[in-house]
């Protein structure tokens, strides 16, 4: 029997074909790019070339020199702050993948996000480090938060799995029942109290920060867009992700060890889903939901507990990023859902659905949203372009098993010729 080659196996292929997605999404970027550079007289080819620099290297641009010529090197603070935004969309990328792998489209991890951002914050800001360590509390605001995405993904769960509603339509309902409340939940309850009259927040007036500001030990990083409204939290009693040194080796960025936590639980549940026999059960629902309750598979059970663990990741995700002590909260969130949660679904689909796949395709497209900063404040560009790029590799993420299929008869068409 002969071998299969590397690059016959069904893995490769899925690689290559998140590659293709990528380099053709870049492509669409850069054209874009050129084309409003030629058509506006302020930018030119030679602004255009410093957009596609910046579009493909801008992790690495360190400012302009003395004669205003772009420069490159490593930036810690770039890097930094790629890490600390890939850990919400690793963990909605988890969520939406985990769902995925069960047959089940979980687009309500906005809603989850958000009910695990309001019960975490709700237990930092309220129990007393005095009677209780701020370590404890943060591990108690980070379980909290958690169990509240499960009980909320467990809502269109048992909907889907009980009455057959379809999951996508009960997940968006939910998704606004959830931003309405987070909004009532803050503007009724001692909470909103807390977030203005304490020494937990601050309140900025400026749209854009253009330099790192700190007030009262709170960092405000650059190039952060901060909206009137807008609140940086800093979790009073110390109740905040431990750094862990991180930085010191990523100095002025925010990064913390939320990024290690996001890539343990990646773990798990690629341990999970591929090694475990629950994990098997639930990838067996999502390939023939009636064929597994044959097997004697409790299907409806699986079900609603996919959906429970989905929400549970997405509120992981609330809950770390806002638990960092140094970032910015929107209670009005009635006005728009957190992009967070949408942006795990092109995440997953990179990734091919695999969790340790979501690690790497989350932290690329932190990557993209740091390169989109930095085309916002050395050019005339703005960050929006970055928006277009991540389209178009949403849109042939959609495509992946026809372009895996077109890299397997090419693979075949060069065997016939040989």
């Amino acid at each position: 029997m002969k071998k299969e080659s590397f690059l016959d196996k069904a893995g490769t292929r899925s690689v290559l074909a998140s590659l293709v997605a990528i380099l053709i999404g870049m492509l669409a970027g850069s054209v874009v790019i050129l084309i409003v550079g030629l058509t506006n007289p302020s930018l030119g080819i030679s602004g255009a070339w410093e957009g596609i620099r910046l579009v493909v290297g801008g992790l690495f641009a360190t400012g302009r020199d003395t004669v205003g010529n772009l420069s490159f090197g490593f930036n810690p603070a770039s890097f930094g702050n790629m890490l600390f935004r890939a850990v919400p969309l690793i963990m909605t990328g988890l969520s939406v993948a985990l769902g995925n792998k069960a047959g089940l489209f979980n687009i309500g991890a906005p809603g989850q996000y958000l009910a695990g951002t309001a019960a975490s914050l709700f237990v930092a800001l309220s129990v007393p480090t005095s009677a209780v360590p701020a370590w404890l509390v943060w591990i108690m605001a980070l379980l909290t938060g958690m169990m509240a995405g499960a009980l909320w993904g467990s809502i269109p769960g048992m909907l889907k799995a009980y009455l057959n509603i379809n999951e996508v339509l009960a997940c968006i309902m939910t998704n606004w029942i959830a931003a309405n409340a987070v909004t009532w939940i803050f503007d009724s309850s001692s909470l909103k109290n807390v977030l203005e009259g304490t020494k937990s927040g601050y309140i900025y007036k400026t749209s854009t920060v253009i330099n790192d500001v700190i007030v009262d030990g709170v960092r405000t990083v650059a190039g952060t867009n901060i909206p009137e409204g807008a609140q940086v939290l800093s979790t009073r009693g110390g109740v905040a992700t431990a750094k862990l040194g991180l930085d010191s080796l990523f100095t002025g960025s925010q990064v913390n060890a939320g990024i290690l936590v996001a890539i343990v639980i990646a773990v798990v549940i690629y341990i999970l889903l591929s090694k475990t026999t629950l994990g098997y059960q639930l990838k067996a629902c999502g390939a023939n939901r009636y064929a597994a309750r044959y097997a004697g598979i409790r299907d409806k059970r699986n079900i609603v507990l996919t959906m429970a663990l989905a929400g549970a990741l997405s509120a992981a995700g609330g809950a770390l990023y806002y638990l960092s002590g140094n970032t910015e909260f929107f209670w009005n969130t009635y006005q728009s859902l957190p992009a967070e949660g949408f942006n795990g679904i092109p995440v997953a689909l990179l990734a091919i659905n695999n969790p340790v796949g979501v690690i790497f395709s989350a932290t690329f497209m932190s990557m993209l949203q740091i390169c989109g900063q930095k085309l916002t404040e050395l050019t005339a560009y703005n960050e929006y372009i970055t928006n277009v790029i991540i389209a178009v590799i949403v849109y042939l993420s959609a495509f992946m098993l026809v372009i895996k299929t077109w890299i397997g008869k090419l693979r075949k068409g060069k065997a016939v010729e040989k």
